[in-house]
């Protein structure tokens, strides 16, 4: 009986904190490692970041999701991070590195005017979708999905090739904690989403692609 008592007395603990950490891991946050530059600047191939999974996701919000199933390229397990463009019902349009959400310039501190005139490209949503051969082909994004892109958009693979993320897929936002990355690069991750409006002028958003 003492051996019995004794072996409990090791496993319970053990079993009570693999449970809290699956616990942990499935409703509140876990860390994970950036694989990639598609978010350079502001997260580093090879960053460790907290995904958070109860918060609300915001316009600017930076959020890790399930690849697979949303891009074609995407292997089983895989996950990726990019930055929340489009909430559900959002148009969006983009013209000569500047982007335009409802008709109104979007904010885009986060990145300098090189980064966003290298890469971005001149579309709409529909254009995207007529390129790209997309099953939804609507001009906004549809309800209970997010339009996201990549920081580095000359080298990321994001919403302008394969269309939307489902809610469903979405793993949480992620937060660059306080020893990791520049001041400047931790709000850029942390803090953008929590600006109310993130816009500027507006925009005849219908004459944005060519």
């Amino acid at each position: 009986m003492r051996i019995a008592r004794n072996f409990l007395g090791w496993v319970i603990p053990i079993l009570i904190a693999l449970v809290l950490v699956l616990l942990v891991r499935t409703y509140l946050f876990e860390i994970v490692k950036v694989s990639g530059g598609s978010m350079e600047p502001n997260l580093a191939d090879k960053e460790r970041m907290v995904v958070v999974k109860p918060l609300k996701i915001r316009r600017l919000s930076v959020i890790v999701f399930d690849a697979y199933g949303e891009d074609p390229n995407a292997q089983p397990g895989t996950n990726y991070v990019k930055r929340v463009i489009g909430l559900p019902g959002d148009q969006i349009a983009s013209r000569n590195g500047n982007l335009y959400v409802n008709g109104r310039k979007l904010n885009q501190s986060f990145i300098d005017q090189s980064e966003r005139a290298g890469g971005t490209g001149n579309w709409t949503l529909a254009s995207l979708a007529q390129q790209h051969h997309w099953s939804t082909t609507t001009s906004v994004v549809p309800a209970n999905h997010y339009f996201v892109l990549g920081d580095h958009r000359s080298i990321s693979e994001d919403g302008r090739a394969w269309g939307y993320v489902n809610a469903d897929k979405v793993m949480g936002i992620v937060k660059v904690p306080f020893w990791q990355g520049t001041a400047t690069h931790r709000d850029n991750i942390n803090r953008l989403a929590n600006h109310k409006g993130q816009v500027q002028a507006s925009f005849n958003w219908q004459g944005a692609a060519s």
